[in-house]
Parts: C-alpha cells; sequence; structure tokens
C-alpha cells in the first residue's frame, strides 16, 4: 500500500486536464507515466488509441492463462477536471498532501485512485491474473471526446466476458457498493428576447416586455409546489436498492437544517430512479452591476437527468415540447436542443455479479449493497452496444464524501485498499466460475 500510495501521489501531482484551453503537455505526461506503471505491473502487451481531437487511450493486454479463463476489461481515466477556484483549496490542488486516513489532491478521487485500483490489483497477481485482462485507460473523459461513441465501430478490441468501470465508488466509506445504474443526461437552452435594446426601467417598465420576467415565469412551470419535475412524459419508478438517508444526504450536499429538500418520494427515486432538472447556466444582467433597465434579452441552460432506462430523446422531447407550448405574458420561447445521452441499468443476475459480490464481502467484511448514481458515463453504453454479452460491473475506490469535481478532493487509504483486494479476490472468483468441473 506505500508503494501504491507513493505512485498515485505521482500520477496525481500531474495535472492531466483534457479540456480546451488547456496545455495537453501533461495530459501526455500523465500518459507516459500510466505506461511506466503498466510495465512495472508487469503488462508487455501495451498500445495506444488515438482519435481525432481527443487524447491518447492507453490499451494493453495480458492472455487468458488457460483456454477456458474469462477475459475481464479493466476502464479507468487518467484525466481530471479543472481544479477551479484554487483559494478554495486547503492545499495546491496538485501538491499531492497527506491527511488524516488518506490523501487531498484534485483528480485523485475521480479517477487517479481508481486507475490504481486496478494496477494494484495486477501487482497482486504479479502480473499473472487467473484471468486475461484487457486495459482501457482513456485520457479525456472529463471533457468527453470521439471515444464515447468508439467501442461499436470496432468490437473485437473490446471483446471480453465481464468489465470493471472503475468510475465510482461507495455509497458511504466502508460500504461496498455496486453502482448498477446510471441515470441519463439532457441539455436544452431557452432563449428570450423581447425588445431592441435595454430601455430605462422607470420610463418604460410595466408595459415594456422583461425578457427575464418571461423566462423566469417559464422556468417556474417546470416543478410543482413540492419541487417535484411538472414536464409530462419523464419517467418516474420507486427505488428498490440502498439509499441514502435524509440526515446522511443533508450533510454530503450541505442543505442547512431547516431548508426543505426538493420533491416527494424516497431519495433514491428523487436521485436515481427519477427526472432532475436543474438550471446550470442564465445569462442575465448581474445583480452587482444591473442598470435600472428592463432587460431585453435572457437565456438559459437546462439539465435535465433521466430513468436509467428513459430514451434521453425522447426526455429531450418532452422538455422541449413542454417549453414551446408556454407564451407567458404572451410572448413565446426559442427553444434549443443540446447534447444527449442515454443512462444505463446492469443486469445483475450473472457469474461475475455473484463472484463480485463474494469478493466485495470477503474484502470488506461487510455485506456490499446496489446503489445508482445520479451523474452519467456515456462511455459505459459504448462498451454495452461493442459487448452486449458482457456483464459490466461498476465499482471502485472513490467514496460520497470525496468532494470529487469540487474544492479539497480527498481519497482514502482504506478506501482505496478494500477496492483493490475486492478486485483482486474477484479475478480469482470469476475465474473459478469458469473453470470446468473437475478442474484443479
Amino acid at each position: 500500500m506505500d508503494d501504491l500510495c507513493a505512485d498515485l501521489e505521482r500520477l496525481a501531482a500531474v495535472p492531466s486536464i483534457a479540456f480546451p484551453g488547456f496545455s495537453p503537455e501533461p495530459v501526455l505526461q500523465a500518459r507516459d507515466l500510466v505506461v511506466e506503471l503498466l510495465r512495472a505491473a508487469g503488462v508487455t502487451d501495451i498500445g495506444e488509441l488515438n482519435l481525432p481531437r481527443t487524447a491518447p487511450v492507453v490499451t494493453a493486454t495480458l492472455p487468458p492463462p488457460t483456454p477456458d479463463a474469462p477475459t475481464v476489461l479493466l476502464y479507468a481515466h487518467y484525466d481530471v477536471q479543472p481544479a477551479a477556484d484554487e483559494h478554495l483549496w486547503d492545499s495546491p490542488p496538485f501538491e499531492p498532501t497527506r491527511i488524516e486516513g488518506g490523501i487531498r489532491a484534485r483528480g485523485i478521487a475521480d479517477d487517479k485512485v481508481n486507475l490504481m485500483v486496478h494496477l494494484g490489483a495486477l501487482r497482486a497477481w504479479r502480473g499473472r491474473p487467473p484471468v486475461g485482462i484487457k486495459i482501457v485507460f482513456e485520457g479525456q473523459e472529463e471533457y468527453g471526446s470521439a471515444f464515447d461513441g468508439y467501442p461499436p465501430t470496432d468490437p473485437t478490441a473490446f471483446a471480453c466476458d465481464a468489465m470493471i468501470i472503475a468510475d465510482t465508488g461507495n455509497i458511504r466509506p466502508g460500504t461496498p457498493t455496486l453502482t448498477t445504474a446510471l441515470r441519463g443526461s439532457v441539455d436544452v437552452f431557452v432563449d428570450v428576447r423581447t425588445l431592441d435594446s435595454a430601455v430605462h426601467s422607470g420610463q418604460y417598465g410595466g408595459a415594456a416586455p422583461d425578457a427575464l420576467l418571461v423566462l423566469v415565469k417559464a422556468l417556474a412551470t417546470l416543478h410543482d409546489l413540492h419541487g417535484d419535475v411538472a414536464v409530462e412524459g419523464l419517467r418516474r419508478e420507486p427505488w428498490h436498492g440502498t439509499a441514502l438517508a435524509e440526515d446522511d444526504f443533508r450533510a454530503r450536499a450541505g442543505v442547512p437544517d431547516g431548508t426543505p429538500l426538493l420533491g416527494s418520494g424516497g431519495l433514491g427515486e428523487r436521485l436515481w430512479s427519477g427526472p432532475a432538472l436543474t438550471v446550470v447556466g442564465l445569462d442575465a444582467p448581474s445583480a452587482d452591476r444591473g442598470a435600472a433597465a428592463v432587460v431585453p434579452h435572457a437565456r438559459a441552460k437546462l439539465n435535465l437527468r433521466v430513468h436509467p432506462r428513459q430514451d434521453p430523446q425522447e426526455a429531450q422531447d418532452a422538455l422541449v415540447r413542454h417549453l414551446r407550448r408556454l407564451r407567458p405574458f404572451g410572448i413565446p420561447l426559442t427553444v434549443t436542443p443540446g447534447d444527449t445521452g442515454p443512462g444505463y441499468e446492469a443486469g445483475t443476475d450473472g457469474p461475475a455479479y455473484r463472484a463480485a459480490r463474494t469478493a466485495l464481502r470477503r474484502a470488506w467484511g461487510a455485506e456490499p449493497v446496489d446503489a445508482a448514481a445520479g451523474g452519467s458515463v456515456p462511455l459505459v453504453n459504448g462498451l454495452a452496444a461493442a459487448v452486449p454479452q458482457a456483464e459490466i460491473l461498476l465499482f471502485g475506490a472513490a467514496d460520497s464524501l470525496c468532494r470529487m469535481h469540487a474544492p479539497n478532493e480527498r481519497m482514502l487509504r482504506s478506501e482505496f485498499r478494500g477496492a483493490l483486494l475486492a478486485e483482486a479476490l474477484f479475478f480469482a472468483e470469476y475465474a473459478a466460475a469458469h473453470r470446468p468441473r473437475g478442474a484443479a
């Protein structure tokens, strides 16, 4: 663990941000370090996939030790989110800092510790696990790239019996968790233009149509009095897996006592198996700098998260239809569809899931639970389309308190160790499930 944590710190010190406006050199530096760490773990057949306007995807293989042994694909990504406002960090984001029980750095939870879980599991088997291995370490997951849709165009490259997508973690520290569902994602833009230009609010206000008022009135129709999404045609079902308790959720989301949560029903339903609609951007005059004028133009970006099994295009059409029907104060809206990404729901009855539950139970000394994630991982759908018979497992070393994408992101050594042990044990459990009866 000491060696693994030291290598994790080396990787986390590289500011591998694959966003426009950032130097590509650190991304390539991280790529080179990943290749070095793979070689040190006993992997020699290492390659690279290069797609247009996309950071390199590191690929590698270890052949199955016997003809009947299954092959497991291991996925993680070595790029990270930008650090945002560094003044909000307790230490420089790309200077990995030891904290009680773990390490703080940008990208250390999302997703560099999970990449090191894969490497650690291979080291545990001295580079000779009882299963075949395919490595897919992506370099531009956070921004998105052409790789999301690539796997179905070359299914042979991703052929396997099971996949471990290590871009998730535990519902709470110490609770081994399999993420079995992901919500889909939809973007929609709403524009309102009411005047040729701003006019004096004293002289013209009261009759001149205020674009911001029009937009606010339209946005207010998207939720009912309880805060539930009020757009017809969006799928919502009860969640039957493990969910967060309200006090736990409040603490993690930073909701003060006395501030009500939005919506009704169980938290799993609100967060994972039902829609969530958020105004993620608003173009309007600043409150500090706004003049005493009627606003001529306002614009909003909406992000809709949808049930794992709902077609995102169907959901986007429902939201666009709702908005286009509106005429706040008699004024039409300009509604423009944006990006869509499908959700995912795993089948959990196969041999890989049985092996994973046994491995997680042994590694953690606790019963594993099923949970979902409100976020989306578009590549999962591409991999599922490329290899539809493969079981897809989502687990890892992050946890719901790790502050991914936020200041002071951190990982816990205990979560790292548990996830690594679980993966190493999974290789053995899964290989045993495929071994012919009577074989040693």
